[in-house]
């Protein structure tokens, strides 16, 4: 007799169903694995015997017992299996009726004494199994928010294996868990510390994140050290628009697979904001590695990638970027895999414009010094940054002034009617909700301008040499700073806006 118990495990973002099948026959105690497992589930079978016997369960210790995960040809990984091999072997020593068990899919990881220990992933593979009608997931309770965040399934979170084997032994029928994934979400959401009118000053700047904001648009920030760019940065997110419903499930099913997910915090309801030190290497920046895990630019899926001095990152590092900034989602191939991970995220970079600490020591270097100091940066990579601009050093007169600066729910309000009015525009066209995501069939369509707008960008693409996606650029930026106001046509006016944050091509970078 061959017991099946149904689990889960994940590939990507997506989760996929696992049979455990267990055999037990006559001889020489052997506990095998088999399914192309990796060394944690191998490990299982050290954990799983000492759960049963310290959980006053039967082991059956002089038997030869055979674990088989299928499909076979599919790596397996991680200690959620623990919990379905131990149920299986429990259902082959008849200790546990085989019958309702084929209805839920069961993971969790089991500790030596049979307590459950939470695994990550999870939100994905309660979807999954809502999708292949399961009744039900048995799991760990501390991952019984996140599952329960998935409607049409039932959820039943255990503290023990003992706990388990009641529930199917008919023993314990517990209530399914419920959770209100609203309140939570709301609670959650928009909950800030900082707010941009803690920066003085910097109103140039601060009108470059607006315009950011609204049309999430990537930006780079150049300046001395102490002129305000990380601050600035950092209160980015407080005038982002709240996530959507479903943009917070995308969030947290990538952050789940990951296993950021705090127990008493089981959905994202802020927008990320992931700020990596510039001495990352490009595995760690895109993801990758034996297992092809996720990098920083996913886990900003949603949100924004924030890199500061910019110019210190290996060059290799801001390559990579290239590809995910366009395509917006990035694809990670490795011999025995390939994967492809969300990441729609907002680039904010922020640098010096050359070695000197202040003003005054940038005599010291000479044109050379600086130009190999800024040669990290290629030009394909700022012209795939929207908005570049210039952070001067913060005047005294300002610094010491008593007057409030605008609030962030100020700005925030003006930059969610503008999102509003991209909505409304893309709700014909996939994948696509705000100006920076627009294609070359899109700015056909939504980015007219008329003669004057026409001879304004012949003249500033001839003078400033700009590429044709620079070139795009300045019209994604020009139709944001429209939305912003309100206008339905892009004036030369706006135009001229959008050409003044292409300042990198004005100059000779490299």
């Amino acid at each position: 007799m061959v017991t099946e118990v149904f689990t889960s495990a994940t590939y990507g973002v997506d989760a996929y169903i696992i049979r455990v099948e267990t055999h037990i026959e006559r001889g020489l105690y052997n506990f095998s694995v088999v399914g192309l497992p990796d060394n944690a589930v191998k490990e299982s079978r050290n954990r799983v015997s000492a759960a049963i016997k310290n959980s006053g369960l039967l082991f059956p210790s002089i038997k030869r017992i055979t674990i088989n995960l299928s499909p076979a040809d599919i790596k397996k990984g991680g200690a959620g299996f623990d919990l379905p091999i131990a149920i299986g072997l429990l259902c082959e020593t008849n200790q546990l009726p085989p019958g309702m068990i084929g209805n839920y899919v069961i993971i969790g990881e089991l500790s030596l004494d049979g307590k459950l220990r939470r695994v990550p992933g999870i939100l994905p593979i309660t979807m999954e199994a809502k999708a292949k009608n399961f009744k039900g997931i048995i799991l760990p309770r501390e991952n019984a928010k996140e599952a329960s965040i998935v409607n049409g399934i039932e959820i039943f979170p255990f503290d023990t294996l003992i706990e388990v084997f009641e529930f199917f032994s008919g023993r314990s029928i517990p209530n399914p868990f419920s959770f209100d994934l609203n309140t939570m979400f709301k609670n959650e959401e928009g909950n800030y510390l900082i707010d941009l009118s803690d920066v003085k000053g910097q109103f140039e700047v601060k009108r470059a994140l607006e315009i950011a904001a609204a049309g999430a648009h990537n930006l780079i920030m150049i300046g001395l050290p102490g002129s305000g760019k990380t601050m600035l940065a950092k209160r980015l997110p407080t005038i982002l628009p709240a996530l959507s419903l479903d943009e917070a499930l995308e969030t947290t099913r990538v952050h789940s697979i990951a296993g950021l997910l705090s127990p008493d915090t089981p959905i994202i309801a802020t927008r990320p904001f992931r700020s990596p030190h510039h001495t990352a290497s490009d595995v760690a920046i895109v993801g990758g590695g034996p297992n092809a895990k996720l990098g920083e630019i996913s886990l900003a899926h949603n949100g924004v990638l924030f890199l500061d001095e910019f110019s210190k990152f290996k060059r290799n590092v801001l390559e990579v970027l290239r590809q995910p900034l366009e395509d917006k989602c990035v694809t990670i191939a490795r011999a025995k895999m390939t994967v492809k991970y969300p990441c729609n995220f907002m680039l904010v970079a922020a640098m010096n414009p050359s070695p000197a600490g202040s003003k005054k020591e940038e005599e010291l270097y000479s044109d050379y010094e600086i130009q190999k100091f800024l040669s990290k940066i290629s030009g394909p990579i700022l012209d795939r940054i929207d908005i570049h601009i210039h952070v001067n050093p913060v005047k005294y007169s300002e610094l010491a002034s008593k007057t409030d600066s605008e609030k962030s729910s100020v700005i925030r309000e003006r930059v969610i009617r503008a999102r509003n009015i991209q909505l409304n525009r893309y709700q014909g066209c996939k994948g696509i909700f705000s100006n920076s995501n627009m294609g070359t069939k899109e700015l056909r369509e939504f980015c007219k301008i008329d003669s004057a707008g026409e001879n304004l960008l012949k003249t500033a693409t001839n003078k400033l040499g700009l590429s044709a996606r620079a070139y795009d650029k300045i019209l994604k930026v020009g139709r944001t700073i429209a939305d912003l106001l309100g206008e339905d046509n892009i004036s030369p006016a706006h135009l001229g806006e959008a050409i003044q944050y292409r300042s990198l091509d004005r100059s000779a970078w490299i």
